[in-house]
């Protein structure tokens, strides 16, 4: 296809979206023409423009200490509860939000080793994000584990094949992300639990690259431990706080390894000693981060009216569309597509190569044409479903084509 006819095929792709009206909800961003880096750092949405005010006006302000006994202490529990029903598949009960993604890693892993104390591996791939490798690396030195790698294909992922390969008695958990922060490439979460626990371990899934763009059934999947964080798809702002996820068969004996008193059985009782609060709630540590939160709630009622199912059919076409007009525009220049062609096996970014890409991201930067650059040399396109459009998807991959002919 040429330039002028992907640019109609954005613009009817766009005309018979029925997500469309989604996109007007959203704070425009001065001097920017497309914005590609949703799985980054989720547009705001107007309401929670709004919103923040109003709670500073109206509750932090008015109410002053007097919110955290009528409604702030709640808010994680029930923003996890609203997110597991629009987004994760999980019943009430399971998710919390909390902390950063970074220390719900190291909580949720390292309940799951506590957990399984005769064992000694834990099993990783060797390109998931680097914060769950480090994160990993950090437990195995502290509890004297080994860790165990399963190899990725560079377009690719984890696979349960690859994953029975690396697991054995000796498994205590395996930590693997649901989408590939690089590639896009989306893990069969459901068949690699099952290959883990057939071995006798237990599975920490990573999902900050799938919550709110890519559907997941934890509950049906029988997935022990989840996590993720709020900014990319749901919209939460830059440091938003992250959500865990512990099967509702887990929290009686999940072992906090950072003790707070807001995970107590009874925090405003000041007892002398730890007890742990029972349910979901133990897996909270300190006060919870509340402003941060807040923007969680807008975009996931967003979500659930749209429907999940109907944020995944439009994801896929996002990232269909940018597949076509890449092989189009873009490959006779040397451009490689480093994701995965079937879309099934793909979340809601792709990844393109090329050895001048490093440049080319700043010089787009410069023009309002906003993607991502990730090492080595790969352009990120993130399409996030509510807020991008075919068009806008179209300028993107056209200036990238200005720039590797100028």
């Amino acid at each position: 296809m040429t330039e002028p006819e992907l640019l109609v095929a954005a613009k009817d792709l766009d005309a018979a979206d029925p997500l469309a009206d989604f996109q007007d909800l959203f704070l425009e961003a001065e001097g920017v023409l497309s914005y590609l880096d949703g799985n980054s750092l989720g547009r705001p949405l107007r309401a929670t423009a709004e919103h923040l005010q109003e709670f500073v006006r109206e509750q932090w302000g008015s109410r002053l200490i007097r919110g955290w006994d009528e409604s702030w202490l709640e808010l994680p529990q029930r923003i996890g509860d609203a997110l597991g029903a629009a987004a994760l598949g999980a019943a009430a009960g399971q998710c919390i939000v909390a902390d950063s993604t970074t220390v719900l890693l190291y909580k949720l892993a390292r309940a799951a080793v506590a957990a399984r104390p005769e064992r000694t591996e834990i099993v990783l791939d060797a390109d998931n994000f680097p914060t769950d490798r480090y994160v990993m690396e950090g437990i195995a030195r502290e509890c004297g584990l080994t860790l165990r790698w399963v190899p990725a294909q560079y377009d690719g992922g984890v696979t349960a094949e690859a994953v029975a390969d690396a697991v054995g008695p000796q498994t205590a958990l395996a930590v693997f992300s649901h989408v590939a922060y690089r590639s896009g490439y989306l893990a069969d979460a459901e068949a690699v639990t099952r290959v883990v626990h057939a071995a006798g371990g237990l599975v920490l899934w990573d999902l900050c690259h799938s919550a709110g763009a890519v559907p997941a059934q934890l509950d049906a999947w029988n997935v022990d431990y989840a996590v993720g964080c709020s900014y990319k798809y749901l919209n939460g702002g830059p440091g938003a706080p992250a959500w865990a996820y512990v099967a509702s068969r887990h929290q009686q004996d999940f072992a906090q390894p950072i003790q707070g008193w807001l995970g107590s059985a009874d925090p405003f009782g000041m007892a002398q000693g730890y007890s742990p609060a029972p349910g979901i709630r133990r897996v909270v540590s300190g006060t919870p981060p509340v402003l941060g939160m807040l923007p969680m709630q807008d975009m996931i009622s967003l979500i659930a009216e749209a429907g999940i199912d109907a944020v995944r059919t439009k994801s896929v076409a996002l990232t269909e569309y940018a597949l076509t007009a890449a092989d189009a525009l873009l490959a006779p220049y040397g451009v490689v597509v480093a994701s995965p062609r079937d879309p099934a096996r793909r979340g809601s970014h792709i990844t393109i190569d090329h050895p001048s890409f490093r440049a080319v991201t700043a010089a787009l930067w410069e023009q309002g044409i906003i993607p991502d650059y990730r090492n080595p040399s790969g352009i990120r396109l993130g399409l996030s479903p509510l807020s991008t459009s075919f068009e806008e998807t179209f300028r993107g991959i056209d200036a990238i084509l200005t720039q590797l002919r100028s």
